[in-house]
């Protein structure tokens, strides 16, 4: 694969558009586990089906409905919790399962054959186009400056939100904000892993990083490289193996993360064991 690199295309917009996916995730992951809106993201992810949906029926661009629609979704969910009319949690499973019937209804409503929604469910970086390529890099240049520009307010808000708040930090704004960075990463990683399996691709390498490091900004450098480690392996082996590129990027993320949390697990146990035995011996 790495002679091919050089000499096809394809393969070199997959491997920036890994790129940039990785920045977004390393990013926005760890947000997400942090304020623990991993149901809500789901909600917003699969509520982009409908706009794909619309696209296709109404014939313009996919992935801009698919942002339209994660966009309204993301703010939608925002104002209604925070108006307290009803749980984030069950406004993101109903808005989960809401898009997801527009987009097979709009879908239906287009004449003749159904199109190929492959690439939106399941992804598939080798047919990333260049529009698709520069779309991506500028959303991702949004949510990156976004959070280098307000680093100490995302730090205080992420880790204590009241306190935050009596300094002066807008956190209803943050919030508003941070809804419209995911409703920006699904987009991005519609075309890497689709809607169907963002959630792991996002979650995966921070959740790696979280085990690694503590500390915010290491953790978000970590989740960064993993990620950018993590699409290239499951870029690899698909290309090498013939397989749908989204399942294998996806499933070399969550299967290293399960090693990787099952050597701390064991690791933390040898160590409880170890303990008593050292206690008594100083004694």
């Amino acid at each position: 694969m790495i002679a091919a690199i050089f000499e096809y295309q394809f393969l070199q917009r997959a491997l920036l558009a890994c790129l940039l996916a990785s920045i977004v995730c390393g990013i926005i992951g760890i947000v997400i586990i942090e304020k623990k809106l991993v149901m809500m993201c789901g909600g917003i992810a699969h509520a982009s089906y409908g706009g794909v949906g619309l696209g296709f029926w109404l014939g313009f661009e996919p992935i801009l409905g698919a942002f339209a629609f994660s966009l309204l979704a993301a703010l939608g969910i925002g104002y209604l919790s925070r108006r307290g009319s009803g749980k984030s949690e069950v406004l993101s499973g109903l808005l989960w399962s809401l898009g997801m019937a527009l987009g097979i209804v709009f879908i239906s409503l287009m004449p003749g054959y159904p199109p190929n929604l492959g690439t939106y469910l399941f992804g598939n970086v080798l047919s990333v186009t260049g529009p698709e390529l520069t779309l991506t890099l500028c959303l991702t240049v949004v949510v990156l400056l976004v959070f280098i520009i307000f680093y100490n307010y995302w730090k205080a808000y992420l880790f204590d939100e009241e306190f935050a708040a009596v300094v002066g930090v807008k956190c209803a704004l943050l919030e508003y904000l941070l809804l419209i960075l995911v409703a920006m990463a699904v987009v991005v990683l519609i075309r890497v892993v689709g809607i169907i399996l963002i959630l792991a691709l996002l979650l995966a390498p921070a959740a790696t990083a979280g085990l690694l490091s503590s500390d915010l900004k290491n953790r978000m450098i970590i989740s960064v490289l993993l990620g950018w480690l993590y699409c290239f392996l499951g870029l690899w082996i698909s290309y090498e193996a013939d397989i749908a590129s989204g399942a294998s990027i996806v499933m070399v993320s969550v299967l290293f993360y399960l090693l990787y949390a099952a050597v701390c697990a064991l690791r933390n146990k040898t160590g409880n064991r170890n303990s008593p035995a050292q206690d008594g011996s100083a004694g």
